[in-house]
């Protein structure tokens, strides 16, 4: 499939990126001006506003731009640094948000397109949040992305399990250039991983502290990760393969670094989480750590780009369920489950062999090429949904295996804006009792295509700030959209328990809306937490396990996926009965992909641009 557009490819939204001057984004200075060291004053327009800023940012995050593709040519250099560690890093990025938004709310909007008034909001949106996060005492913030989190390593968060990952498929080993940002970048790990343990220190300092439950799987996971790099391990492994030859030569030093100063490191945040584990009480939710109301309150909002209140979601969500139930029914009796609540039947139909995968090493081989066979189906269908195409490059992996445990049963994105990395469909297979042959491929459409990877595809294609600026309401809530088109484009028409897995997967999106709100708002248990999944909605226990934690490291960040389909579909519906006879399925699918992510409430600008358009 090619991409069928004319208003854009990736080389067209890279062109002149390389060229962006070095001017000063000040406070002070007049809108529609910037200060350049040898010039002074200068006027610059929004596009050049808009690029300057997303540099500005990347320079603090210069491992994002290696995941972007946009570390070349005069930013080259970043590919070997990994930026100001710890609290000093965090505050002069703060003061580079602040400065940015200032520098956007004083620009003169008159004469913007839509494009660029959309560009201007999502930075007001993104960097007013992440500074609402930033202002909270403790906690990790992330600019215009979705990982937010109270504790700065826990079983799912921290570079003990972010660096494996990055090194072993996000930094470019092609040239001898290459080797050297490797290891420049390698020799700055043990500076992040310290400067994070000084966070943690801070944190417990104010009485935050993990529950028990999270810190055990912490502790667990960072003794693995640990003897991995007193033996070199993952961290060099890239080295090893690589057929430079200045890579082989570079190992040596590699596996000093990582087998000396990363290793020490990791042992003293081991020691620090050792610490905690010996205050730490079970109690899951937020409201029970100091502010923690005031935290969750903060990270809700960001998280669904709404007012909502905890209230409003978890009401929200126990209205979606039975909606959702009511439509799981039928089906359920029609192919002979009767007796007993949705939850029961759907626990029973998960214990059918005829659904299972095979255990072991031969299970994951089925699964991946059931994961294919459904790619491939959906990429053919893809021209009946959009007049717009991308054609992805993409694979799929296995989560490494040190951050398995932790980690939900799987997630994706897209690739880099040049292209050289490909969009990413991880999968967890500590277990394959995690995946089911009704449920698999609708988790497919949601991580692959017309899902995250899908998406992310077009968002590598607008201006660079559009590509960084992510909002999981947005993403998420797309990603249940594509689930929903897949259905649509007829996924399901042969396979009625494939539809199942399909509204169950909507539902296990509503039941987050309660979980998530019951944990941290309501003072649920863990427990309670696990048992509302598994009775209500019919969930896998060993899945719910690692999804309950999950939403005790990432508060509020589950509410982002039902929030935003919700809308969507609000969306759709408000233009088909806007538009009539007028209203065109491609169209409306479109002009939302094309739109960009982007807060919900500049979706619903994008959505009236669309029906002004389709009426003129």
């Amino acid at each position: 499939m090619r991409d069928k557009s004319n208003h854009f490819t990736r080389r067209q939204a890279l062109a002149g990126f390389g060229g962006v001057s070095a001017l000063a984004i000040l406070p002070g200075c007049a809108a529609g001006y910037a200060t350049d060291a040898v010039t002074g004053p200068v006027t610059i327009g929004a596009d050049e506003l808009l690029d300057q800023i997303a540099y500005s940012m990347l320079e603090h995050e210069p491992g994002r731009a290696t995941g972007l593709g946009v570390d070349t040519g005069q930013y080259a250099s970043w590919r070997g640094t990994f930026g100001t560690p710890g609290e000093q890093g965090r505050s002069d990025y703060a003061t580079t948000l602040r400065q940015a938004l200032e520098r956007v709310r004083g620009f003169p909007k008159d004469g913007l397109t839509a494009d660029q008034q959309v560009g201007f909001d999502v930075v007001e949106s993104a960097f007013s949040n992440a500074l609402e996060g930033m202002a909270l005492p403790y906690g990790e913030v992330a600019v215009g992305s979705w990982r937010n989190a109270p504790y700065v390593v826990i079983q799912n968060v921290g570079g003990y399990l972010d660096f494996p990952r990055f090194f072993g498929a996000t930094q470019p080993l092609r040239t001898n250039d290459d080797v050297e940002h490797y290891v420049s970048r390698l020799a700055e790990v043990p500076a992040v991983l310290n400067g994070e343990l000084e966070r943690m220190q801070a944190a417990r300092a104010l009485g935050v502290i993990p529950p028990d439950f999270l810190l055990d799987k912490a502790i667990a996971q960072m003794e693995s990760t640990l003897k991995d790099a007193m033996t070199g391990g993952a961290l060099v492994e890239p080295l090893r393969l690589s057929k430079i030859e200045a890579a082989g030569v570079s190992a040596g030093r590699a596996e000093r670094i990582v087998g000396q100063e990363v290793a020490t490191a990791l042992e003293a945040q081991l020691a620090e989480l050792l610490s905690m584990r010996a205050e730490a009480g079970s109690d899951a939710g937020m409201w029970a750590q100091p502010r923690g109301d005031e935290w969750y309150s903060w990270a809700t909002s960001a998280s669904t780009t709404t007012s909502l209140s905890p209230d409003d979601i978890h009401e929200q969500g126990l209205e979606e369920l039975a909606e959702l139930h009511g439509r799981m029914d039928p089906i359920l009796r029609e192919i002979g489950y009767t007796k007993g609540s949705v939850g029961e039947r759907m626990q029973a139909l998960s214990e059918d062999p005829r659904y299972k995968f095979a255990e072991g090493d031969p299970g994951r081989e089925e699964i991946f090429e059931f994961i294919w066979e459904q790619i491939n189906w959906i990429k053919a269908q893809m021209p009946r949904a959009f007049n717009t195409l991308v054609d992805p490059n993409m694979e799929v992996r296995r989560l490494p295996l040190a951050e398995e445990p932790g980690a939900p049963g799987a997630y994706g994105g897209a690739g880099s804006k040049d292209g050289s990395i490909p969009g990413r469909f991880w999968i967890n297979l500590r277990t394959t009792d995690l995946h089911r042959k009704y449920d698999l491929p609708d988790l497919t459409f949601h991580e692959s295509i017309p899902g995250h990877v899908w998406e992310g595809e077009y968002s590598n294609r607008l201006p660079l700030i559009r590509s960084i600026l992510a909002f999981g309401a947005f993403s998420e809530g797309w990603a249940l959209y594509a689930e929903q088109l897949a259905d649509e484009l007829g996924a399901y028409d042969d396979f009625k328990v494939g539809r199942l897995g399909y509204l169950q997967s909507l539902a296990f999106r509503a039941c987050r809306l309660v979980v998530d709100t019951g944990l941290h708002h309501k003072r649920w248990s863990r427990e309670q937490a696990r048992r509302f999944f598994v009775e209500r909605n019919g969930s896998k226990e060993q899945e719910v396990a690692s999804e309950v934690d999950r939403y005790c490291s990432w508060p509020g960040q589950a509410c982002s996926y039902k929030i935003g389909h919700s809308e969507i579909v609000r969306q759709r519906a408000r233009a088909e009965a806007e538009l009539g006879d007028a209203y065109d399925f491609k169209a409306f699918n479109t002009a939302v992909i094309l739109g960009g992510n982007a807060p919900l409430d500049v979706v619903d600008k994008t959505v009236s641009r669309h029906i002004a358009g389709a009426r003129a």
